[in-house]
């Protein structure tokens, strides 16, 4: 079949000179000269090479696809630096900041998205924000579910459960006047609670409680009812922990602020028995943010994320070798246990309990340290011990959460299990064998 008889228009072929194949073989081919120019600093738009500013092409990308790109373009920005910022925006927290709240935080955490990434999930990791919790205090506990809702019982002799009275309940009861907030983190101390919504405000209620000061001098009205801490309306608070003589709050910039209770707080500032006002925590952390942080009976630990790795300070009373320097004396001002280097661990989740401290690491190793009374630091005896050590009776467990009582320690492994030991009195351990140690 051919061309004419098949419809198909004939293609014309016009000068074209015949040449041998020699010569067309033989005919020199130009080089050809890619020029390259970049969307920005030249005046004529052109090419712009992916590796030299990817932000510009993911931006391009963006409004050729019709999809928000969610950033401005950013001249120095690599693609990790874009893919963490945009991790970062995802993080509940991270969300409402401001651009100049951002830069601070990205500053403070190094000058690197990444390790912003990085901070903003250490924090979600060892506090659970975003998921439901417990919390055991002295005489009552908190339930916090995933949704935001609060639940309490135990105790109540100082209004601590917030029902608005103070009758024991045994029997978990929600907390009805904060229907409408969203609360993600709870503390509970010795006749008194706190509990911090999601836009990072603070409710507290019992005994000494914040807020009291409107009231009265503290220490002689019970707030009874979840009530917001006006002094600590402008810091976006994170977490909060409550000690014996004092409570710390941790904002959302990894920023550490304590309140004096009582007048043998050791956390380098002026206490005073109605002393309201947060006060930063001074020296080694001004400028580190820290991810977590946890109140004994007079001494605090933090959990700080630097650059170089995870790390932890403590500050307060020594007694005991609690804050883990291979001492008994007190440090008024945060300082960093050096024992995890030389263990080789990098701390993840930090308690503290009465008297003795724990720490789980990325390897699932658990360390303990502090007054070892009832055998609540796992290492076989009642003995103390300065500097973390490796509890070697969980060697084969991997670690991934802690938590410590007065002189009790539980262990959550990977696979679920809970491992306790210390102090079994009243079964408080959960095992069937009553004993005072286990």
């Amino acid at each position: 079949m051919d061309a004419t008889t098949s419809g198909t228009p004939t293609v014309q072929y016009h000068n074209i000179p015949d040449q041998p194949i020699t010569a067309i073989v033989a005919a020199p081919v130009s080089a050809f000269l890619r020029q390259v120019r970049h969307c920005f600093g030249d005046s004529t738009p052109g090419e712009f090479p992916l590796a030299a500013n990817p932000s510009i092409v993911l931006h391009a990308t963006c409004s050729f696809f019709r999809q928000p790109a969610n950033f401005a373009p950013d001249y120095e920005l690599s693609i990790s630096e874009l893919a963490a910022l945009d991790m970062c925006q995802r993080r509940a927290i991270f969300k409402p900041m401001t651009d100049e709240e951002r830069q601070s935080l990205k500053h403070r955490c190094g000058g690197s998205w990444k390790l912003v990434l990085r901070f903003l999930l250490a924090g979600e990791a060892c506090c659970r924000r975003e998921k439901s919790q417990a919390i055991a205090g002295p005489g009552h506990s908190i339930a916090v579910t995933s949704s935001g809702a609060v639940y309490s019982f135990g105790s109540n002799s100082s209004g601590q459960l917030g029902h608005g009275n103070t009758e024991e309940d045994w029997r978990p009861q929600q907390i009805r006047s904060l229907q409408g907030i969203r609360i993600i983190q709870a503390a509970a101390g010795a006749g008194r609670t706190m509990l911090i919504s999601d836009a990072g405000r603070v409710y507290a209620f019992g005994k000494d409680s914040f807020g009291e000061a409107e009231y009265g001098v503290q220490g002689t009205k019970l707030v009874t009812t979840p009530q917001p801490v006006e002094s600590l309306k402008d810091i976006f608070v994170v977490q909060a922990a409550i000690g014996n003589f004092f409570t710390a709050v941790l904002s959302r910039e990894g920023r550490v602020y304590t309140f004096s209770w009582g007048k043998d707080s050791k956390l380098g500032h002026k206490t005073e028995p109605n002393d309201v006002e947060p006060q930063p925590l001074l020296g080694a952390l001004e400028n580190i943010p820290v991810v977590q942080i946890a109140a004994g009976y007079c001494y605090l630990l933090c959990l700080a994320c630097q650059p170089s790795g995870m790390s932890v300070y403590s500050v307060g009373c020594g007694l005991g070798g609690k804050l883990g320097h291979g001492s008994r004396t007190d440090e008024k001002y945060p300082r960093l246990i050096e024992q995890f280097q030389l263990l080789n661990l990098q701390p993840m989740v930090v308690a503290a309990g009465a008297w003795h401290a724990a720490v789980v690491g990325r390897d699932g190793r658990v360390c303990t340290w502090g007054w070892g009374r009832y055998g609540c630091l796992g290492h076989g005896n009642e003995e103390c011990e300065s500097v973390p050590k490796v509890v070697e009776a969980l060697s084969d467990v991997k670690a991934v959460h802690v938590a410590t009582g007065d002189y009790t320690t539980f262990v959550v492994s990977d696979d679920g299990d809970v491992y306790s030991f210390g102090c079994g009195e009243s079964a408080s351990l959960g095992h069937n064998t009553a004993g005072e140690g286990q």
